[in-house]
C-alpha cells in the first residue's frame, strides 16, 4: 500500500473515531448545574450545604443530584420546582433486610452483587435495590419483588 493511503486511511480513523465520541458525550444526560432550575439547586443546597462535589443528571423531567456523604453515595431525585420525590442511599449487603438477603442467597446463589441501596420515596415508603449482574432488582421490606 502506498505511503499516501495508508496516511489517508489513518486520518480517516481518527475522524470516524473523534466523531463516535462527540456523540458518546452528546447522548450523555448529565447536566451542569447551571442548567438545572434555581429552586432544585436552592432545595439541595438547604438541604446539603456541606456537600461540595454534586454531580448533576437530567431524569425525563425531573433533576438527580449525586453526591457523597459519610463515605456512602446517595442521590435524591427533584422535580423542576424543587420538591424531593425520592432519596437513594447506598447500603451495605448486611443492611437489606433479612428477608432480602435470604432471598437473594436462595433465588440467585450464583449472582455477584455490585451495589445495594435504600430508596426512600416522597411518602415515606421504602424499598430496595440490588445491582446483580447487570440487573437493578427492586424489593420492598417485605422482600417482594417490585416490577
Amino acid at each position: 500500500m502506498s505511503k499516501i493511503k495508508t496516511e489517508t486511511m489513518k486520518n480517516n480513523l481518527l475522524i470516524v473515531c473523534f466523531a463516535s465520541l462527540s456523540l458518546v458525550a452528546c447522548a450523555q444526560k448529565n447536566t451542569k448545574k447551571s442548567s438545572t432550575p434555581e429552586a432544585v439547586k436552592q432545595a439541595f443546597a438547604t438541604a446539603h450545604p456541606d456537600v461540595k462535589n454534586a454531580r448533576w443528571e437530567k431524569e425525563d423531567a425531573n433533576y438527580e443530584v449525586g453526591f457523597t456523604v459519610d463515605k456512602k453515595e446517595q442521590s435524591i431525585l427533584y422535580n423542576a420546582e424543587g420538591t424531593v420525590l425520592e432519596t437513594e442511599v447506598e447500603i451495605s449487603m448486611t443492611e437489606l433486610p433479612i428477608v432480602i438477603q435470604e432471598l437473594i442467597v436462595k433465588d440467585y446463589p450464583k449472582g455477584r452483587i455490585k451495589e445495594t441501596a435504600k430508596i426512600t420515596d416522597a411518602k415515606g415508603n421504602v424499598s430496595y435495590e440490588v445491582e446483580m449482574n447487570g440487573t437493578d432488582l427492586l424489593f420492598d421490606n417485605a422482600g417482594n419483588k417490585i416490577h
